[in-house]
């Protein structure tokens, strides 16, 4: 007999016995809403006689009831069965199971008020819909309340979900045991080589021995220490009683006192980058900066920085020193800038000191600089000025998520000045307001405003540094205009002015989670008059992108007084 003949004979064969000839993948029906889940995770193979037919429909009974029993369904009807000559996995639900009685159990020498608190807070109540992952996050949310306050100890002893399919009902049975509270001991260092205990001492405002255990106090340690420039890796925990060799003793009130285990990796001292990028404000960008957090074996950090773009070259040195005992943190430095912007070149030369502070959500700034600057206006005389100034400045921001653009206040105030008889060349005081805001309008649209105001009170201009006066126009400021183009002409370029006000309103939507469209209009100048006169406007359009650093904007916004239309790029962050 020939091949051909042998397969033809085995098909036939085949449709004698009712076997499908060809591998099959049974279509699953079930109901919508737990569709997704079984198609996901109930696995449907190829399947090629009956003994394959009658293997999985066991497999998927078993399979599908366990799938189903954690969304609450424990009574469902799982067949394997053809219609029409197709092969159908048939999977009825049944009705859900509700949440009955709930009994919590919490051991240990809870005050009233908190254990009524606790089981008031509790997630699933009667009647409710029993699903296992919120089963799951409501055991967790009642340890995890626990451990929060006093009692790092705390565990769950016992839970249990008893079911009772006939009825439908599910009895929720849960023993928790706080053990005893804890104080915390002194910090236990374990990893420095080329830092002190001392250091790391310095950073710690949150934890002190003899206070009650509040985990928070523990994570706001290792936020503190991970975000300084000297450890690539941080970990503070409490040395519990179960983690000792030794058993510690109780106090009289029964709280133990544990110490607090701080384990470091040191990061490198040195840290060299090069970077390149492009803003419509200032153009092609090219960066090389050199860090070393160590100068002279003390833990001063040193910054400083190469940073050539079209229009601007920087070159700046920074030390700064670790904080003192009230957080506050000291820094000296010198900086270089040439720069070339609406027809002004700028040649400054500055040394000065700062120190910075932050209580919170406010951070203070106090700066002391002398500074040199040479101005070359296009079509107007050379200039100079010298100036020793003083700046204090704060900055407040509160924001739910901090790159996202719809959910948070940001208040920057400054207040500064310098004297004829402290090494300036005019007397002079500048004050300046930035105000943004974010206002979620629903959970894909938001109304986003900024505003800002400044003056600076001297009898003229002449002789103020301009970083001391004001410009306006370019991203993040008057789109539709140049980048520093509104202000006050002087020959043919545009110099900075003694008063300032833009304002700026946004609709954003997003379209999408990483795509959004917005609409805006801007308005502002920069002036020496106190006069009122009308303000610069722009509107456009602009599409938002939502990079890992934030939303990146890209807008097209015509500029009316100049009656042309500009492109820019901005990081969309007001925070």
């Amino acid at each position: 007999m020939s091949s051909s003949s042998a397969l033809a004979a085995l098909a036939f064969a085949g449709l004698l016995s009712g076997w499908p000839v060809f591998a099959e993948v049974p279509r699953l029906v079930a109901p919508a809403e737990l569709r997704g889940l079984l198609a996901n995770f109930l696995e449907r193979p190829d399947l090629g006689d009956a003994t394959e037919e009658a293997a999985f429909a066991r497999r998927a009974q078993r399979e599908a009831a366990n799938l189903l029993a954690t969304e609450g369904y424990f009574s469902p009807r799982v067949e394997l069965r053809r219609d029409d000559g197709e092969l159908v996995l048939l999977v009825e639900s049944g009705e859900r199971s509700l949440i009955g009685a709930v009994h919590i159990a919490l051991l240990g020498d809870l005050t009233e008020e908190r254990r009524a608190s606790l089981i008031a807070g509790w997630r699933l109540k009667r009647a409710q819909a029993f699903r296992q992952s919120d089963w799951d996050e409501a055991k967790h949310a009642l340890l995890a309340d626990l451990l929060a306050v006093d009692y790092a100890g705390a565990r769950l002893r016992e839970t249990r979900a008893e079911v009772d399919p006939v009825a439908r009902r599910v009895e929720l049975y849960i023993v928790a045991e706080t053990g005893p509270r804890y104080r915390f001991g002194e910090l236990k260092i374990s990893g420095l080589q080329r830092y002190s205990a001392a250091l790391v001492a310095r950073f710690n405002d949150s934890v002190k021995a003899g206070d009650n255990y509040r985990e928070d106090r523990l994570l706001a340690l290792q936020n503190a220490l991970q975000s300084t420039p000297y450890f690539s890796s941080v970990s503070v925990t409490l040395e519990r009683a179960d983690e000792r060799a030794d058993a510690p003793a109780l106090a009289s009130d029964g709280a133990l006192t544990a110490p607090v285990l701080v384990r470091l990796r040191e990061r490198s001292p040195y840290q060299v980058s090069l970077g390149g990028g492009y803003s419509t404000n200032t153009g092609l960008r090219m960066e090389a900066t050199y860090r070393n957090s160590d100068v002279f074996s003390r833990a001063w950090e040193l910054q400083s920085g190469l940073r050539i773009e079209q229009l601007r070259q920087t070159a700046y040195a920074d030390l700064f020193f670790p904080p003192d005992e009230r957080r506050r943190r000291d820094g000296v430095g010198t900086s270089f800038e040439e720069s070339d912007i609406a027809g002004l070149a700028i040649r400054r030369f500055a040394v000065g000191a700062m120190r910075v502070q932050q209580r919170g959500s406010v951070e203070q700034r106090l700066s002391v600089n002398w500074q040199e600057e040479k101005r070359l206006p296009d079509g107007a005389p050379e200039s100079s000025s010298r100036a020793l100034t003083a700046l204090l400045a704060w900055t407040w921001r509160h924001a739910v998520d901090p790159l996202d653009p719809a959910e948070g206040v940001s208040l920057q105030v400054q207040l500064g000045g310098g004297s004829r008889n402290l090494l300036s060349d005019q007397d002079f005081l500048r004050a300046y307001l930035r105000y943004s805001q974010g206002i979620p309008l629903s959970a894909r649209d938001a109304l986003l405003v900024r505003g800002e105001v400044g003056a600076t009170l001297a009898p003229s201009r002449v002789g103020i540094p301009q970083d001391f006066l004001f410009r306006a126009g370019g991203s993040n400021s008057v789109r539709g205009y140049a980048y520093q183009s509104l202000g006050v002409r002087e020959g043919t370029a545009t110099v900075g002015g003694r008063y300032l006000l833009t304002m700026s309103a946004e609709y954003l939507h997003w379209l999408s989670a990483t795509w959004g469209a917005a609409v805006f209009v801007d308005a502002g100048d920069a002036f020496d008059e106190r006069r009122v006169r009308p303000l610069a406007t722009g509107y456009g359009v602009g599409a938002r992108w939502r990079s890992p650093a934030g939303p990146l904007g890209i807008d097209l916004a015509w500029g009316q007084r100049v009656g042309k239309l500009r492109l820019d790029f901005s990081l969309a962050i007001p925070f």
